[in-house]
């Protein structure tokens, strides 16, 4: 199909004109999910801020290197004061140490290979790595890039609010302890993909003490919620983890391709990712500002601080920390309308933006009904919504987190969900609020 359209053509010896390019780009773009609606409440969405947008255009003009410092000191001194300014959020102490990276994937290679060098001095024979199944893959991918095996890594169970189990964690140590393994990191979730869940952090971060065990805390979808009252109070102990991952393409909206890696530690960061000056880039030392290369995987890299310094700077903070309250707001009001429903089965509360549920039952037919509403619901074009699984079962999970959502928008979404799952229940719109309808 995209063949047909000319997106696959090679660029010819001259040049073509600017519109036939442009529509296109608009003929490939129409094709897949669109990503810049507000209708999108699948999978964790990445919005894309106009003005995160304009900067990357502003930088791509600029076209300057911030690898080190020295050739952009203003470009550095700019995208280390919003980095501090995370780590103030958070509020690690002044030693810590945050890079921009591409994304969550690549932030959590980085967090494990930090890992790995402070607590087995580089080795990865031995060391396990904690986790459970509701952690995100890409946790267990880096560990399998930085050199560790799959019997390295240990799955920890779960409580019933999906939460990792803190006393099967102290069992797992004290096995691994007795067959002679060096137990070294522990990967605790500020925000699953599956259901929006928070771990013990306070509690794992005491384990994590006793143990000499790297507490590693993924927030990379709800970790932008720190700004909201609710937030902070659900992600309690974040604050003591040795790094944290962060996605500003998520919960701060910003341009996708945007991820964030904060490391109690700086100088543990540095040892990780230092190398040997090569004498081509002896002309580029000597600053009092960090070079990125020296505390991250790229050594080339673009004024990536700039899609998160223009938004927040122009904006002003208390912009998004609204907009997050009227996610967390629209979660509540949703789960409130679902959970009413005798024809759906809720899993449970949302403790960020996320409502996870199916319909009811406990028969073979289950997962196919469930199935069938989630492609009714799609269908009609207004909303997109995705699926997981949890305790083997099908979930349709609605991830209220896209910075064009409103009200209406998920009023749509709730309209379509009760209509094809029950067509006797009717929804119920008061003044841009969702209620819950007489049942």
């Amino acid at each position: 199909m995209l063949r047909s359209t000319g997106v696959r053509r090679p660029p010819p010896e001259h040049g073509r004109p600017l519109g036939e390019l442009l529509a296109t780009v608009d003929r490939a773009a129409s094709k897949g999910i669109n990503v810049a609606s507000g209708g999108l409440l699948a999978y964790v969405p990445s919005s894309g801020l106009v003005t995160s947008a304009v900067a990357d255009l502003i930088a791509g003009v600029l076209s300057r290197f911030t690898g080190q410092a020295v050739p952009a000191p203003g470009l550095v001194a700019m995208e280390s004061s919003v980095l501090r300014w995370i780590a103030d959020l958070f509020y690690l102490p002044p030693e810590a140490m945050g890079v921009f990276t591409t994304g969550g994937s690549t932030a959590t290679l980085s967090a494990l290979i930090t890992a790995r060098v402070a607590k087995l001095r580089g080795s990865s024979v031995s060391g396990i790595i904690y986790v459970t199944e509701q952690t995100h893959g890409c946790v267990v991918k880096a560990a399998l890039l930085a050199g560790f095996r799959r019997d390295n890594l240990r799955v920890v169970p779960v409580d019933e609010h999906l939460r990792m189990d803190v006393t099967a964690l102290r069992s797992a140590i004290s096995a691994d302890q007795r067959r002679g393994m060096r137990p070294f990191f522990v990967a605790a979730s500020a925000g699953t993909t599956n259901a929006g869940t928070i771990d013990p952090i306070r509690d794992l971060a005491d384990v994590a003490a006793t143990q000499d065990l790297w507490l590693h805390v993924d927030a990379a979808y709800g970790g932008f919620f720190q700004l909201t009252g609710r937030g902070r109070e659900r992600m309690s102990g974040i604050e003591l983890a040795d790094s944290i991952v962060l996605d500003p393409h998520k919960s701060l909206f910003v341009a996708m391709g945007t991820g964030c890696l904060l490391v109690r530690d700086s100088e543990l960061l540095r040892q990780a990712h230092a190398a040997d000056a090569a004498p081509y880039l002896q002309d580029l030392r000597g600053s009092d500002l960090p070079d990125f290369a020296d505390y991250s995987i790229d050594l080339t890299r673009d004024f990536r601080g700039l899609r998160v310094w223009l938004p927040l700077h122009l904006h002003g903070v208390s912009a998004f920390r609204v907009a997050l309250e009227e996610k967390l707001d629209l979660a509540e009001q949703v789960y409130a309308v679902l959970v009413a429903q005798p024809q759906l089965a809720v899993h449970s509360p949302p403790v960020l933006s996320t409502v996870v549920f199916r319909m009811a039952g406990d028969d073979a037919a289950v997962d196919e009904r469930t199935a069938v509403l989630l492609a009714a619901v799609n269908a009609e074009g207004r909303v997109h919504l995705s699926s997981t699984r949890i305790d083997g079962r099908m979930m349709i999970r609605m991830c209220i987190l896209h910075h064009r959502v409103d009200a209406a928008r998920i009023e749509e979404a709730v309209a379509a969900i009760l209509r094809h799952s029950s067509p006797a229940v009717r929804p119920v719109g008061v003044s841009g609020r969702l209620q819950a309808p007489a049942r």
